[in-house]
């Protein structure tokens, strides 16, 4: 289904929570990803504020595709609420949030 982890997922969310600390090395996350894994990290974040229901994801990652004219970290460090959205879109998709968090924190 996705090629991008829930732990690559919930790295974002926890850096973007961090930004005023973390934003270069966020941006620095996001620019080793390949199109595919930037795609589904928009989507992902489309779903979790609502543009797009789960059962869309497939058309949000083609969305996320033809639109990408700005880069994927530039685009999501200036999206609202950020951390939010991907925690969200990846509930709604059935990702273990609470869990990937806790494996990118070490707990």
């Amino acid at each position: 289904m996705l090629e991008i982890s829930a732990r690559k997922v919930a790295q974002v969310a926890l850096m973007a929570r961090e930004l005023e600390r973390a934003e270069g090395e966020l941006r620095a996350f996001i620019d080793r990803m390949g199109e595919d894994e930037q795609a589904e990290l928009v989507a992902i974040m489309w779903i979790g504020r609502d543009s797009f229901d789960a059962s869309d994801l497939q058309e949000a990652m083609a969305t996320a595709r033809q639109e990408a004219t700005t880069p994927t970290a530039d685009y999501l460090i200036g999206t609202p609420h950020l951390a939010d959205n991907l925690e969200a879109g990846m509930e709604a998709l059935g990702m273990d949030v609470q869990g990937a968090e806790e494996d990118v924190i070490g707990r």
